[in-house]
């Protein structure tokens, strides 16, 4: 009889995208083939409190009652019944959890781990910095500007002033260390920008004034370690004005072109981008990385990459693949055995 591997799945966390992430851990679960692996989860509420749970489908107050416990062992007070060899699968979007955060526990803990590095995953959840990396790689990215809030807490005038004539309108304001489109606001009116600053600021204390494009937006998954292999590009069409978390998460009207409706020279030089981003950043397992478009000229840019993506039913990180050959299944065994090449390559090296 065959064993199944142990698999455990990580969600819930203390990020804006919690919910999001319940999700995504829901999806997972599903496709998991079941006579090949063993499932146990951790959720992870709000508060950074974890606990077992038999999966990511239970109901929320059920998800959050209960003995919940630190990860730090001198606070626990009851032993946690996971099996000693597991291969562990964060499902867990946004801060603390998809950047760099859990993979840094994880590789303390000596654990094989499905996707990035802490490195990889750091880099990939602050925008400014992978912005700057992509921009020292050649790779085309679109014009921005970052502010640090000890700038906007001292010099607000100043700052407003130096966005007002750096940028024409519309002009994206962000968060640099979030996902999911949560605190972004496309400023149409100089009016607006104030507010849209402070928003941004409630996420982070670095964010990002960023030109925006007039054109179409495309998505494109990457799978794979050190010869990594993309999928198709798809289109996002929005239902508002930009891709924003009402539309990718509770109106549901935006639409997909799976795949994307696009020259093959064009196809080609997205997947070519999406590849060379993922390397860049030294990147591993998964990502998917999301390009503009530009209607006047037909460049294209890259907008930012995803060290773990969405997994959730309207997500196109599993959506790419599956048009591209490859089932939401098969997918996760790929992820699975990818993390264990990784963890399998780094044992054979010496101790120091």
């Amino acid at each position: 009889m065959k064993t199944k591997k142990n698999i455990i799945i990580i969600f819930g966390g203390r990020s804006a995208e919690h919910e999001v992430s319940i999700n995504s851990a829901t999806a997972v679960y599903d496709n998991l083939n079941k006579n090949n692996f063993k499932i146990k989860c951790i959720y992870i509420n709000k508060d950074g409190m974890w606990k077992t749970v038999s999966s990511p489908k239970i109901s929320l107050s059920d998800l959050n009652k209960g003995f919940f416990h630190s990860f730090l062992p001198w606070r626990s007070k009851k032993n946690i019944d996971l099996p000693e060899s597991a291969i562990y699968f964060p499902v867990l979007h946004g801060p603390y959890g998809e950047d760099g955060t859990i993979q840094g526990l994880l590789e303390l803990a000596d654990v094989p781990y499905v996707g990035a590095t802490v490195m990889s995953s750091a880099i990939g959840m602050d925008k400014a910095m992978a912005k700057s990396i992509f921009k020292g790689k050649g790779i085309p990215i679109v014009r921005y500007k970052v502010i640090h809030e000890t700038n906007w807490l001292v010099c607000r005038k100043k700052v407003l002033e130096g966005i007002k004539n750096e940028y024409n309108l519309p002009f994206f304001i962000k968060p640099s260390n979030l996902g999911s489109s949560v605190g972004i606001t496309k400023v149409h009116t100089m009016d607006q920008l104030s507010k849209a600053v402070d928003n941004a600021f409630r996420y982070d204390q670095k964010i990002l004034v960023e030109e925006a494009i007039q054109g179409r937006e495309f998505e494109c998954s990457v799978l794979g370690n050190e010869d990594p292999v993309s999928s198709l590009p798809g289109e996002i069409i929005p239902s508002r004005d930009f891709y924003d978390y009402q539309d990718k998460y509770i109106i549901g009207k935006t639409r997909f072109g799976i795949p994307a409706n696009l020259p093959k020279s064009a196809t080609e030089e997205i997947q070519k981008i999406s590849i060379a981003a993922f390397k860049s950043i030294e990147c591993s397992g998964m990502a998917r990385v999301d390009f503009f478009l530009q209607e006047k000229n037909n460049k294209i840019y890259l907008n930012e990459i995803n060290t773990i993506p969405g997994f959730t039913e309207i997500s196109m990180y599993p959506k790419l693949w599956e048009i591209s050959g490859l089932t939401f299944p098969a997918l996760l065994e790929r992820l699975i055995h990818l993390a264990l090449n990784k963890h399998t390559g780094k044992k054979r090296k010496k101790k120091p």
